[in-house]
């Protein structure tokens, strides 16, 4: 391809010796050996650090490493991830690989609202607490990117989210567990996943801040669990479950459709890939997106049941929003209740910190305002 057309960028580590109280460069040094060993030469070093890299061994590096001394690059350990862009322009990362790359570095970024998101981040002027409801909680990166969108929208709401993990399974004994855990929490989130662990756990999850009017947002498997709680305990249907769980019940409020059970590509059974919806006006979703019709990404088997629609729709809990071309409901929320909206599709990846996604936004605003009102009510003042 030619020089000009590609770069090698090493992220290496330059850890500090306590004990000789100096920064060591000899595992940079091994490490850009082992990749010389494989014909690459790296172009730029990223050296991780938790000093500062002085200029003597920034020279001693691009000495034994064979780069200049401009494309050694410090990578100092951040307060957050979010502060890493701002610290790789300051060393000027960017403009070195647009030099080496031979392409015009005509205009500064603007960062302004990175810069803006940051501040807000470091300097929120409320926190409130949401529980993430699920069976992976274990498993520390299954939940990334809702966690991520809590960060984005917190910052957007000037907030600072607490997200405290609750496993499912626990919630599924006495009821008065629930409280106990969801005492101290302004939100609940529950999330997306598969098969019938959990779920009982889900449902009583969903009855208690249905009853109890706590701002609640349901993900993929959250929504449809919402619909069935909705179900078996507003309509009254005993047995309501998703075919997924119970593939007999009387009452499959959740189904894999038809026209589902004939895919055999794209990962079988399930509808996978970016889907448009149709937004009802003047419902809480419409609110959130400021628009009527919007696309989503989806990653899931079953279906909302479009033979219970009129039944559940008649007693409260609204098909918010349709995908125009196959009638399928991809977003329930509840009329009498301050926030309630389930989605069957994933939010949470398309959300970044230029632009948050709006449900998460408002999910956080609800929960800001549930716990104000909370305050007011414990102080004796009106709320």
């Amino acid at each position: 391809m030619g020089s000009d057309n590609c770069l090698v960028i090493h992220l290496t580590l330059i850890p500090y010796l306590k004990a000789a109280k100096e920064l060591k460069t000899k595992p940079t040094q091994h490490s850009v050996k082992e990749l010389l060993n494989t014909g690459i030469q790296p172009d730029i070093l990223v050296c991780r650090t938790e000093h500062p890299i002085t200029m003597d061994i920034r020279r001693k590096v691009g000495l034994f490493c064979n780069v200049d001394i401009n494309s050694v690059i410090e990578a100092m350990d951040a307060e957050t991830i979010y502060d890493v862009p701002l610290l790789m322009l300051e060393e000027r990362l960017d403009s070195t690989v647009l030099t080496k790359l031979r392409l015009p570095d005509r205009r500064e970024p603007d960062l302004t609202r990175w810069k803006s998101f940051l501040k807000k981040l470091k300097n929120p002027k409320t926190t409130v607490n949401i529980g993430l409801v699920g069976k992976y909680n274990e498993l520390q990166d299954a939940y990334k990117s809702i966690h991520e969108s809590f960060v984005h929208a917190g910052a957007a709401n000037e907030c600072k989210v607490n997200v405290v993990p609750i496993h499912s399974e626990q919630l599924e004994g006495d009821p008065e567990e629930i409280q106990q855990k969801f005492a101290g929490l302004h939100g609940i989130l529950v999330a997306p996943g598969f098969g019938e662990r959990g779920i009982n756990g889900k449902i009583a999850a969903i009855k208690y801040v249905r009853q109890n009017n706590i701002p609640f947002f349901g993900i993929c498997l959250g929504m449809q669990c919402a619909v069935v709680e909705f179900a078996q305990h507003v309509l009254g249907l005993t047995g309501a479950a998703s075919t997924e769980v119970n593939p007999d019940g009387p009452y499959p409020v959740i189904n894999m459709m038809e026209e589902q059970k004939k895919i055999t590509n794209k990962g079988g059974t399930m509808r996978l890939g970016a889907f448009e919806c149709e937004l009802k006006r003047k419902s809480k979703a419409a609110q959130a997106y400021g628009n009527l019709k919007i696309s989503e990404r989806h990653r899931h088997r079953y279906e909302f049941n479009n033979e219970y629609r009129e039944q559940i729709e008649q007693a409260g809990l609204i098909a918010s929003g349709i995908n125009p071309e196959s009638n399928l409901v991809e977003i329930v929320e509840l009329k009498d209740h301050p926030w309630f909206v389930g989605v069957q599709f994933h939010p949470e990846l398309k959300s970044t910190v230029e632009n948050p996604h709006p449900l998460f936004v408002h999910f956080v605003k609800a929960a800001v305002g549930y716990q104000k009102g909370h305050e007011k009510n414990k102080s004796g003042n009106p709320a």
